[in-house]
C-alpha cells in the first residue's frame, strides 16, 4: 500500500498558506497515474472505481473517495442508508487507502461519521443528488439563497466536516465562503477564490458525453482521438474477419508445429 502522500493536516496547511489546490475527478488507472505524474494535489474517485490498484496509480495524490448516495450504487452489495452503513463503507475504502470521503447524506449521518474521526467532504451550492429542489442552475445569486448556503456551511463546519464541494455559485460568494470557514472549499464553478479548483477529467480532455459546463475548460481534444481509434478498431476487426474467411489467419508463424514422426506415431496409436 502507498503511504507517502499528504494527510488532512497537509491540505489544511495549504489553505492556511493561501496555496492553490488542483483537483480532478478520474475514473481509470491511466487517468489517476497521469494526475499523479502531473502533480495534481487531489483526486475525486467514486467508490465503484476505488481499489488498491487505483490507490497505487494515484501515487502522491490525496484521494477523496465518493460514497454512493440513494440509487447511485452499493458497497459490498448494500445500499447505504443508515449512519452505520456509511461508516462501514468508509472503513472499507479506508482499508484501500482512501484519504477522505464524499458524503451527500443528511447532517445526522455526516455528524456520526465525523464523530468517528472520518474526514468528510460534504456538498453545497448546486448538488446533483438533490437537483429536483433547485434545477440545473447557478445557486446563491440572490441574497436569501446565498444566506442559506452560508448557514449550511456553518452547520457542516460545526458538525466537523473536513471540506465541502462548492458547486456553481457566484464567484464573489465562493470567495467569501472560502475565506470565512475552516473547511476546504472545493470549487467547481465557484470562481478563483475557492480553496481548490475542481474539474472532471472528461471536460479537461474533451471527451465527455454530456454538454461541457460553463466552468469546464478543455485542454485537449481526446474525443477526436477516441473516434479515430474506434474507426481503427473497426477496420482491424474487419481485416481479421477477412483473414479468417480467406485462410490467411492463422499463418504458419501463428501455430505450434509437430514433427512428422511424432504425428505419425500419434495417428498409429489413436487409430489402433
Amino acid at each position: 500500500m502507498y503511504h507517502n502522500r499528504p494527510h488532512v493536516e497537509d491540505i489544511r496547511a495549504m489553505k492556511a498558506r493561501g496555496e492553490k489546490i488542483s483537483m480532478l475527478y478520474v475514473t481509470t488507472l491511466e487517468e489517476a497515474a497521469a494526475a499523479d505524474a502531473a502533480g495534481i494535489h487531489m483526486l475525486s474517485i467514486e467508490g465503484k472505481y476505488w481499489s488498491p490498484e487505483m490507490r497505487e496509480a494515484a501515487g502522491n495524490c490525496f484521494v477523496q473517495v465518493g460514497l454512493p448516495y440513494g440509487d447511485k450504487g452499493t458497497v459490498n452489495g448494500q445500499h447505504l442508508v443508515t449512519a452505520e452503513d456509511y461508516i462501514r463503507a468508509a472503513y472499507t475504502f479506508g482499508a484501500m487507502g482512501g484519504d477522505c470521503y464524499y458524503c451527500a447524506a443528511s447532517f445526522d449521518i455526516q455528524k456520526a461519521m465525523c464523530d468517528n474521526h472520518i474526514p468528510i467532504v460534504a456538498h453545497v451550492g448546486l448538488i446533483p443528488s438533490y437537483i429536483t429542489w433547485t434545477g440545473w442552475r447557478a445557486v446563491g445569486k440572490e441574497a436569501d439563497e446565498a444566506l442559506r448556503i452560508w448557514r449550511q456551511v456553518q452547520r457542516l463546519e460545526e458538525i466537523g466536516c473536513f471540506g465541502a464541494e462548492l458547486e456553481v455559485v457566484p464567484d464573489r460568494l465562493g470567495a467569501w465562503l472560502s475565506a470565512n470557514t475552516s473547511m476546504i472549499m472545493l470549487g467547481m464553478g465557484a470562481g478563483p477564490g475557492a480553496d481548490a479548483q475542481y474539474l472532471f477529467t472528461e471536460d479537461v480532455l474533451g471527451h465527455g458525453a454530456n454538454k461541457k459546463p460553463r466552468h469546464g475548460k478543455q485542454y485537449r481534444n481526446f474525443k477526436a482521438e477516441f473516434d479515430r481509434l474506434q474507426q481503427e478498431r473497426i477496420a482491424a476487426f474487419r481485416e481479421f474477419i477477412a483473414d479468417v474467411n480467406s485462410g490467411a489467419y492463422p499463418a504458419p508463424e501463428h501455430v505450434v508445429p509437430m514433427k512428422d514422426d511424432a504425428f505419425a506415431t500419434f495417428l498409429k496409436q489413436a487409430e489402433g
